[in-house]
């Protein structure tokens, strides 16, 4: 008996390890915030228990430009939660497999590519917003600003931080943003105008909430949810939406063209359009591709599909490569050192 229960128990920690050997690893390029990854790969191989996943983590214009970089060699067998301008610059690249996921028509039609079978998945909406730090604005007599154009005034000199475009989807949302509302000639003179009262780009989009909610700067121009998720903390800032309207992109998922793990990154992408995913999107941001998942936020507008602008993502992706050159000729001389 005794011999029998160590073969039954040998047998079954080979077959535990048989099947660890058998998991698929797939390597999954991402810019979410770390602290997403973790509950979204646990929902993803709680229901694909054969797929384990790697990621692959940085800021969105890195993990854009690396993916350009290995375009003749893929890497990555799937991107997970990169804004979907930088995907539609791969898509024209012809970088992205089209595949059409279980379940995609039940989400927005907005955030879905339009071909007929897509080469992308949106997952949910970022939008930009100020976080203004009460206590910090009052010591250097700062006003809460009601436009972008406010930010220009020479009482904010050196009192405002923003993510770097090349670095940061929020940073790129921003530019494009600005660019596509007040047009390229009166966009650039803007962000000039701004430039002098930058005291740093910082390359991540929520650092410079993170940066105002910790009192290190008065304001800093950043996403509207991490503020919400900050002033739900106890952070002592406030919300500012200027008047002119939000920028705003979408984190999406797509299939790289090329991967030898076709099967596990359609599974991944099935999964990213359930309404369990969208429930895990929901806990990050407001905004998400299934209508009716969403659930109110506190401390964040209701309101805020209206004050979102008629974002021209086509456009912008188009013009990324010349939008971001040109910036990075005007004002990088202020960015933080990279990591």
């Amino acid at each position: 008996m005794f011999n029998l229960k160590k073969t039954l128990l040998a047998a079954a920690v080979a077959l535990t390890a048989n099947t660890a050997m058998a998991a698929t690893e797939l390597t999954v390029y991402t810019a979410l915030e770390a602290d997403q990854l973790k509950s979204y790969a646990k929902a993803f191989e709680s229901a694909n228990p054969d797929i384990k996943i790697r990621w692959v983590r940085d800021s969105t214009g890195i993990i854009t430009a690396r993916l350009l970089a290995e375009k003749e060699n893929p890497q990555a067998d799937a991107i997970l939660g990169v804004a979907a301008t930088s995907l539609l610059v791969l898509k024209g690249q012809d970088m992205l497999q089209p595949y059409k996921p279980t379940g995609v028509e039940k989400l927005s039609t907005q955030f879905v590519d339009k071909d007929e079978t897509p080469s992308w998945v949106g997952m949910d909406a970022w939008v930009a917003s100020i976080c203004y730090n009460r206590i910090e604005a009052e010591k250097h007599e700062l006003p809460m600003p009601t436009s972008w154009k406010d930010l220009t005034k020479p009482v904010y000199q050196g009192h405002l931080v923003m993510p770097n475009p090349n670095s940061s989807g929020t940073g790129f949302l921003d530019v494009s943003s600005w660019l596509q509302t007040f047009g390229e000639a009166e966009g650039w003179q803007f962000m000039d105008n701004l430039h002098q009262n930058i005291d740093r780009y910082t390359h991540s989009g929520s650092k410079p909430c993170k940066m105002a909610a910790a009192g290190e700067t008065p304001i800093g121009i950043s996403f509207a949810y991490r503020a919400a998720k900050l002033i739900n903390k106890g952070a002592p800032i406030d919300l500012a939406f200027p008047s002119e309207g939000l920028g705003w992109d979408m984190e999406a998922a797509a299939i790289v063209k090329g991967t030898n793990k076709a099967e596990a990154a359609q599974k991944l992408m099935d999964w990213a359009v359930t309404r369990d995913a969208n429930s895990l999107y929901n806990e990050n941001f407001a905004v998400v591709a299934m209508p009716g998942v969403a659930k109110p936020v506190k401390n964040y507008p209701v309101d805020i599909a209206e004050r979102m602008i008629d974002n021209d993502f086509e456009w912008a992706a188009e013009n990324r490569e010349r939008i971001l050159k040109e910036w990075q000729q005007r004002y990088d001389g202020k960015s933080e050192p990279k990591n």
